[in-house]
């Protein structure tokens, strides 16, 4: 067969399969693609060219130890599969990405550990991408053998695949920031090739079996007269190849990615849990068939590990030869494809993100302020070249090996290191962030040593290699503590022991964190909860949704989402139903801003899921997590514990309302008060360059003047505010009328923006109304709502009625502009502190205080303001008594708290 025609095979198979990824995108929805058959057949990533090619060269050489890599799995989908259950539920409680995601989670969202487990990952996944590069190479080249054998193609046709698949993984893996969306096109893209491997397999194994061998009875004779039908395993490498299989199903960041990450339902499990054992006993049924048949019928030098190629090729197969290498084809692109995918993810968010905010230094507010969602694409299309490139220079580096397994156990035992931290930090809650730490690197450093040094060992560390550093024999990289003959149970004990004792000392010597103790609690007790993956619907209404939205993602920001929601719903009112896709995307696009957990735990909270939340946590410290935790448990024993469980949920949620209220106030004031305050320190710098021009100094000195001004008015609100909450502010009794007081106003609240002019509708004669007040708070509130007028009235040309009338005790002023009025969905918010208006909010400035503070006062001076919802513009009406209660002879009165109002 010509290199061309293999070429173009190879060019039309990875057509078909960018076909299937595009269609399947295009129909994401679909079924099919969301069922439990599409994700069996993606876990099949695990199989790759190793099970495909060397599974058979295994067994040659070592009977039936080939079996152990698929007992492992096994026994964890089948023994253990609620494991996989807990997996897949911390990834979704966390939002995570990737198991360093993960890891870094349990152990109080550690970035450090998060680093060191994508280190750990990438040095532990890189043999075994070059493993897959060498098995294409070398299926390659046996179909279609090169007319100079001596030519450098190897590293050349590496190449080619991997640039081909790096454009395969960009396309379909990072054409989203946001990592909790699916990557439907991977996965069906996956799917499709775990069917060719296996029918490729099958057919192959059938061919052998029936039409070389005689049929089943041939075969088991066959294998009887093989010449590793005498081989034995020791009990101790049989258990230890057992133990790195199983750790690899959870631990490898592929497997994590397709068992975790493209987990759309719990559920799925279930099936998995059968099925995907029985996909591979599938893959190894014709293994020892086929390598018995390779011994018996092929040359001496003929490399096990391609007895699937050359079987069909010596027996003038060609068609069953093309559809054996597709198979090793789909084997090794489906695993190389998913762990760039995965790799790149751990890569962009754990070391690249991280270290370059770092190196922003001052400068990291302002560039987060950018556009870092193109940083952070660019970062992970970047990271999923260099994996391949680490694979593909990995395979150069060490000219590929004799023995494909041998380099799949090197990678196996690599990723192996990070079980202990992983399982104890599952069911052990005394597991700390230094316990994980130590392990992690000391295993990591040990497996580096005994198993990854000797693989890349040349000539220039023949000595290292055969007399050990300084001379110490023990400390031999290929004979650790001096165990000869076997390379691997000896570096795989000696790692993983070391590993696990380290881990549990380090948490023994030190105390977690307040939020390692809650990550600990979050995790271990996930199923304890057994809290839905995605918000209940129709709990909360939307206008609640879009109030919690707009103090942390902003007004404008809010809105948007909620009419894009609205709009895929068909509403054309713009206010879309509570379904589980707004709460879903609500959540998402919250995590961007207070973090995955913590938008998970307020969504939770708002909808009344039994959800602990951060907040609540912390603010009733870890014992609230315990009485939580242990209350849910023994709700079902006695009545009496289910009313005193109700009742801490309800003072927790009393709690994390009061948390919450405070952490929205204090971060809203902060970002208001450092705004002015960067751009005074900012400008004034600039003012001390000395070759500065005047104009220029000018302009600066004014811009900074207008800052100060704009933070004076903030702390004069802010005081204000803090006064008349206190229930401590003093007011003057004096008489006046109304039409003096809007006097006052008028001339206080000046023009709009942009110099625009209010024009005023006023009736002298029915504003001369006597009233005994204090003047001062009065016009205070009087100027707040006539320079809202003239800030967001968006009329043409912007008017302001006002209409005094006396009412038995009371008078009412009412002030209505001719614009479009306020919103709707703000209507109930306008005097919560930090509410603007939508129209003009941002070019008109301030703050949203002036009608909370205008709130307080009314309260204060026995009256009210509020505004009405009927007719056009915005409308607020101010009613005031005549002759209130607290006015006294003049003197200065000190209001007392209103009912059922504390004293602060």
């Amino acid at each position: 067969m010509t290199a061309g025609r293999l070429a173009l095979a190879c060019i039309l198979y990875a057509a078909f399969l960018f076909l299937v990824a595009f269609l399947a995108e295009r129909r994401a929805g679909t079924r099919l693609l969301r069922g439990p058959l599409v994700y069996t057949l993606s876990l099949s990533v695990y199989c790759t060219a190793w099970t495909f090619y060397g599974a058979v060269g295994y067994a040659a050489r070592s009977g039936l130890e080939f079996m152990t890599i698929y007992l492992g799995p096994t026994l964890v989908f089948v023994g253990w599969w609620t494991l996989l259950r807990r997996l897949v539920a911390v990834g979704r409680a966390e939002r995570t990405t990737s198991i360093a995601d993960l890891v870094s989670a349990r152990y109080g969202k550690s970035p450090l550990l998060a680093a060191l487990v994508t280190v750990l990952a990438l040095v532990g996944t890189t043999p075994y991408i070059a493993l897959q590069l060498q098995s294409v190479t070398l299926s390659f080249q046996t179909l279609a053998p090169a007319d100079q054998p001596g030519e450098p193609g190897d590293a050349t046709l590496a190449l080619g695949v991997a640039g081909g698949l790096a454009l395969f993984a960009i396309l379909f893996g990072t054409r989203r920031l946001d990592m909790g969306g699916r990557h439907d096109g991977i996965v069906a893209a996956i799917a499709v090739e775990a069917v060719v491997k296996l029918v490729a397999l099958l057919a192959v194994g059938g061919f052998v079996t029936w039409e070389l061998l005689g049929g089943p009875g041939g075969a088991l004779a066959a294998v009887g007269e093989a010449p590793f039908r005498d081989w034995t395993t020791p009990p101790g490498r049989w258990a230890g190849l057992v133990l790195v299989s199983a750790a690899a199903i959870v631990c490898l960041p592929r497997m994590f990615h397709v068992l975790v990450v493209e987990n759309r339902d719990a559920g799925h499990l279930a099936t998995a849990s059968w099925a995907f054992p029985l996909y591979m006993l599938a893959m190894c049924v014709f293994v020892l068939p086929l390598a018995a048949a390779g011994l018996a019928r092929l040359p001496p030098e003929a490399d096990p590990d391609l007895f699937v190629l050359l079987l069909p090729i010596a027996e003038g197969r060609d068609g069953l030869a093309m559809l054996a290498f597709l198979g090793g084809f789909s084997a090794a692109t489906s695993m190389v494809i998913v762990a760039a995918v995965a790799l790149a993810t751990m890569l962009s968010n754990h070391l690249v993100m991280p270290l370059w905010l770092l190196a922003q230094g001052e400068r990291r507010r302002a560039v987060m302020s950018g556009d870092v969602r193109r940083l952070a694409l660019r970062a992970r299309r970047g990271a999923i070249v260099a994996v391949l490139g680490l694979g593909w220079l990995y395979f150069r580096t060490t000219g590929g090996t004799e023995a494909l397994a041998a380099t799949g156990l090197v990678a196996f035992a690599g990723v192996a290191q990070i079980l202990p931290a992983l399982l104890l930090g599952l069911y052990w809650e005394g597991a700390t962030r230094l316990g994980a730490a130590l392990g992690i690197a000391a295993g990591f450093a040990v497996w580096g040593w005994t198993m990854l040094l000797p693989a890349l060992a040349g000539p220039a560390l023949d000595g290292l290699m055969a007399a050990g550093p300084w001379g110490i024999a023990a400390l031999r990289p290929g004979a650790p503590l001096g165990f000869e003959g076997d390379p691997f149970l000896p570096p795989v004990v000696l790692s993983l022991g070391l590993n696990a004792v380290l881990v549990c000392a380090g948490s023994l010597l030190a105390a977690p964190s307040a939020m390692e103790r809650l990550q600990a609690s979050r995790v271990i007790h996930v199923l304890d909860r057994a809290a839905p993956p995605r918000p209940r619907a129709g709990s909360v209404g939307a206008d609640e949704l879009l109030l919690m939205a707009q103090r942390i993602l902003g007004f404008r920001e809010a809105a948007a989402l909620f009419r894009a929601q609205a709009q895929l719903q068909g509403r054309v009112d713009g206010v879309p139903e509570t379904t589980p896709d707004l709460l879903e995307a609500l959540e998402r696009r919250l995590a961007g801003s207070v973090g995955a957990a913590t938008a998970h735990a307020m969504l939770a909270g708002i909808t009344g899921e039994k959800a602990v939340s951060v907040a609540q946590l912390m603010a009733v410290a870890d014992e609230a997590v315990q009485i939580v935790g242990h209350s849910a448990r023994l709700e079902a024993q006695s009545a009496e514990l289910a009313r005193t469980a109700a009742e801490l949920r309800a003072a927790n949620a009393k709690l994390t309302a009061l948390s919450a209220q405070k952490d929205a106030f204090l971060g809203q004031v902060s970002h208001e008060l450092r705004t002015p305050m960067t751009s005074v320190r900012a400008f004034s710098e600039i003012l001390l360059e000395p070759d500065l021009s005047e104009g220029d100094r000018r302009r600066y000195a004014g811009i900074v003047l207008g800052e100060s001004r704009r933070l004076t008015r903030l702390l004069d609100d802010l005081l204000d505010l803090g006064v008349l909450e206190s229930g401590r502010v003093a007011l003057r009794a004096e008489a006046t009328t109304i039409g003096a007081v809007l006097d006052r106003a008028v001339d206080a609240a000046g023009s709009g923006p942009e110099g625009r002019r209010l024009v005023l509708h006023r009736d002298a004669a029915a504003e001369a109304v006597a009233v005994v007040t204090d003047p001062d708070r009065l016009a205070q509130v009087f100027i707040n709502v006539i320079g809202n007028a003239a800030k967001y009235c968006d009329a043409a040309a912007p008017r302001l009625a006002i209409s005094v009338a006396r009412q038995g005790p009371d008078v009412t002023v009412a002030l209505r502009d001719n614009g479009s009025g306020v919103a709707p969905e703000l209507r109930e918010a306008v005097f919560e502190k930090f509410t603007r208006g939508a129209a003009g909010a941002d070019r008109a400035g301030g703050v949203g205080l002036g009608l909370s503070i205008c709130r307080e006062i009314m309260a204060r001076l026995g009256g009210s303001v509020r505004l009405d919802a009927e007719g056009e513009g915005a409308a607020f009406r101010v009613v005031l008594p005549v002759q209130p209660l607290w006015a006294g002879d003049g003197a200065p009165v000190a209001t007392a708290p209103r009912a059922g109002e504390k004293v602060r």
